[in-house]
């Protein structure tokens, strides 16, 4: 596999070795000592598959108290996956990036504990997998408005379809201490 780091600290794009041929492919999605040696980890307890539709929006998304990194790919279809660091010290609080993640390429994001996250969807349907290292708490969640213009996102939807909760999102700039993740900036082991 080959592991890329992003401008964001922490966050990797994984491109699992894909063997192909006329019949089909085999590709191994998760390899605990592998991916621990790559950064990613520690151990992940969770499991989620979403399914969304064309022009659905979810996010952004975190868990304060219990944050959750995040192994996420796409199993069928196509989609924009955007992360916003909200680690508190972080050199890159505030900063967004966003990557395009395809079932037909494999690529993987690794979403460390502390980041938003949030995705949308850019054909017909998008199944979305989390392996996540601690589980969700529905009381424990927090997040930022999609379209918070201090973060000037560049999704390529101009009116998604967005849950209630996540069209009610604050600003970044209107979150408090309490209100972030607890999940300080840790320079990543590499």
């Amino acid at each position: 596999m080959t592991v890329t780091e992003t401008t964001i600290p922490g966050v990797l794009l994984v491109d699992p070795v894909v063997h192909g041929d006329a019949r089909g492919f085999f590709v191994e999605r998760y390899n605990a000592p592998r991916y621990a040696e790559a950064g990613i980890g520690p151990v992940f307890v969770q499991d989620n598959h979403s399914r969304s539709r064309v022009g659905v929006l979810r996010g952004l998304h975190y868990q304060k108290r219990r944050p959750q990194g995040k192994l996420v790919e796409v199993l069928a279809g196509r989609l924009y996956d955007v992360v916003v660091d909200v680690r508190p010290g972080s050199p890159t609080y505030g900063r967004w990036e966003g990557f395009t993640l395809d079932a037909d390429e494999h690529r993987q994001l690794w979403v460390p504990p502390g980041l938003a996250h949030g995705f949308c969807v850019v054909s017909e349907s998008v199944d979305f997998l989390y392996k996540c290292t601690d589980v969700y708490q529905p009381g424990d969640e927090g997040g930022v408005l999609w379209d918070d213009p201090d973060l000037e996102i560049d999704w390529p939807v101009d009116a998604p379809l967005l849950s209630d909760k996540d069209r009610a999102l604050p600003r970044l700039r209107d979150l408090t201490p309490a209100d972030l993740p607890d999940a300080p900036f840790e320079a990543p082991a590499r």
